[in-house]
């Protein structure tokens, strides 16, 4: 069974607001991102899809550590 609240490629805990009925109001880490599709790409079929994926496995660690950009 799949839980939406982990990484499908590595079952760390992947810190979506949206699998988490707390925080579903708020947009998700993933939002402010952006995830290389090769990564995606290299994911099972059976495994896309099926939850959203780490900060550590989606490959964005250092984009949440950088400063927000200023909105013209």
């Amino acid at each position: 069974m799949n839980d939406p609240s982990r990484c499908p490629a590595c079952g760390a805990r992947n810190d979506c607001a949206l699998a988490d009925p707390r925080t579903v109001d708020r947009p998700c880490w993933c939002y402010g991102v952006s995830i290389d599709p090769t990564i995606l790409e290299a994911l099972p079929d059976e495994l896309r899809n099926a939850a959203c994926l780490c900060p550590r496995c989606a490959g964005v660690d250092e984009q949440l550590k950088a400063p927000p950009r200023p909105t013209p």
